[in-house]
């Protein structure tokens, strides 16, 4: 009688440690998804003030704004196009915001192209390199097809998934590449939306395709965008800093 007593009073402390560990987890699962959803309102807010003062910036640049693109390897001087509107406000909206900042060249093919944009690509985890080339900022941009901009070196260009999924050829809504050789990349005239061309560093654009890469495509050594940033005319860039 005793030992049965006993057994049941184990068995009875046994079941209330294991109800309290269960609520322990249980509390610390909802604080850990209360702390998250802080830090994710707090991000949206940031966002959405970093959207705002890059659309209030976006007023006031010329029709054919010219960026730099930083990176580890060097900067490319690129010129955004007139006639593809709708390619280069969103990247303008994604320079001006950040987005491009840390972002590595993902795909580089010496002889034809090197690719970047995807936000996948700030981790570099292997659960996120597995995912590298699919990531965007969760839209598409219409095709904006224009006869003249075609695959010239340094031409830049929207990537987009294959015709089969994509049979209206809508484009990444951030990932873009860079022609290093115009002859392999002329098949894609038509094709892809060229919406900008590169004014200077063609060598960084070389210096970047030369890297060893892996079987994906993958540069073995990081090519990482640094940042995108407005290429402003001496005395404006002076006045935007006195003004900070």
């Amino acid at each position: 009688m005793k030992k049965t007593i006993f057994r049941l009073s184990v068995m009875l402390l046994a079941a209330a440690l294991a109800a309290g560990c269960n609520n322990a987890a249980k509390k610390a699962e909802e604080a850990a998804a209360a702390e998250q959803a802080r830090l994710d309102s707090i991000a949206a807010v940031e966002k959405a003030q970093k959207e705002k003062i890059a659309m209030e910036k976006m007023t006031t640049l010329p029709e054919e704004p010219v960026f730099n693109i930083e990176t580890n390897l060097g900067t490319i001087k690129i010129r955004l196009y007139s006639k593809t509107p709708k390619h280069r406000d969103n990247f303008e909206k994604l320079a001006l915001t950040g987005f491009y900042d840390s972002l590595l060249f993902h795909r580089v093919i010496n002889g034809f192209m090197i690719q970047g944009g995807d936000p996948y690509t700030r981790d570099t985890s292997a659960a996120a390199v597995a995912k590298y080339g699919q990531g965007g900022p969760g839209y598409t941009i219409p095709a904006e097809f224009v006869p003249e901009y075609t695959h010239k070196k340094g031409a830049i260009a929207a990537a987009r998934r294959g015709d089969i999924a994509n049979p209206k050829k809508e484009s990444s809504g951030s990932q873009f590449y860079i022609v290093q050789d115009e002859k392999t990349c002329a098949q894609l005239n038509g094709e892809y939306t060229v919406f900008g061309e590169t004014i200077s560093g063609f060598e960084v654009i070389d210096r970047i395709a030369s890297v060893a890469t892996n079987a994906r495509d993958l540069p073995l050594k990081e090519v990482r965008i640094k940042k995108v940033t407005l290429d402003l005319p001496e005395e404006a860039e002076g006045t935007e800093k006195a003004q900070e």
